[in-house]
């Protein structure tokens, strides 16, 4: 290894060609197609996914890495590299108009507020393919009911379909991970499945798993009386881990009709 992984960004670099090969079939890269690539390391797959596709863009916050991808990369030309933070990178300036397929083995301390980042310009997102602890991944494919089913799951949902592809296991890294990791495919709705502003929902699924035991009566006290959430034919005794994201939708609908209702309130004279 030319670079000595960091534990504070959280580096574990695949080292195993076989998972290297798997995942690149399961992308399918075309000719025609940009990526971008989250994390490069010390190019692992940046170098198979360049075979395939049109243009490479890859972003990558290690500036010894930026300089490790520059010298081996140095005469491809359809690879372009970003010394940055991806939680702050603004994925919406690149493509030109066509949308990106996103690639990336996720450090495991920025996985989660990384795919809300993401989320938010999936306008301009054709698919994801992450590496991420296999925990996150079963947090964000439960289905309502299950233990694994909160915040994420529901939000999730909201902006995408998912499908797991994979576990990778500890000895495909350098260092070894003390966790199994998976592979997950994100694809981007055409349509909202359900047809509320993000922000509202997020307010609604915050509130609701902020106490996970809690009932709904009692999570979401703040927003709603117990017979509102009945008329939604929502029992007020039940738990946020049994609610679908059609159930929060909603919930999210009748909250922005209140604040609409108290701010015209607002408004009018005395």
């Amino acid at each position: 290894m030319n670079h000595k992984p960091r534990k504070r960004f959280g580096q574990n670099f695949l080292a195993d060609e076989r998972v290297v090969h798997a995942i690149v079939s399961a992308i399918s890269p075309r000719g025609d197609e940009q990526l971008v690539e989250i994390g490069p390391g010390q190019g692992a797959l940046t170098r198979w996914l360049l075979h395939e596709c049109g243009r490479l863009d890859v972003v990558e916050l290690d500036r010894d890495l930026v300089e490790v991808l520059r010298a081996k990369f140095a005469a491809e030309k359809k690879l372009h590299i970003h010394s940055g933070d991806a939680l702050k990178f603004d994925f919406s300036s690149l493509g030109g108009g066509s949308r990106l397929r996103v690639i990336g083995n996720l450090p495991y301390n920025i996985s989660t507020p990384l795919l809300f980042h993401l989320f938010e310009q999936s306008i301009c997102i054709k698919d994801m393919h992450f590496m991420l602890q296999k925990e996150v991944v079963e947090r964000l494919c439960a289905e309502p009911g299950d233990k694994e089913y909160g915040r994420l799951s529901v939000m999730a949902r909201y902006y995408c379909g998912m499908e797991p592809l994979m576990d990778v296991y500890p000895e495909s890294f350098h260092p070894k991970p003390k966790v199994i990791s998976s592979v997950v495919r994100l694809v981007p709705h055409a349509n909202k499945p359900v047809s509320v502003a993000p922000d509202i929902l997020n307010r609604v699924v915050v509130a609701a798993f902020s106490q996970r035991r809690k009932t709904l009566r009692n999570a979401l006290g703040t927003l709603f009386s117990a017979r509102e959430i009945e008329g939604l034919a929502i029992d007020p005794g039940t738990r946020a881990e049994r609610l679908s994201l059609a159930d929060y939708g909603q919930l999210a609908d009748l909250l922005l009709q209140k604040d609409k209702a108290e701010s015209r309130s607002l408004w009018e004279p005395e």
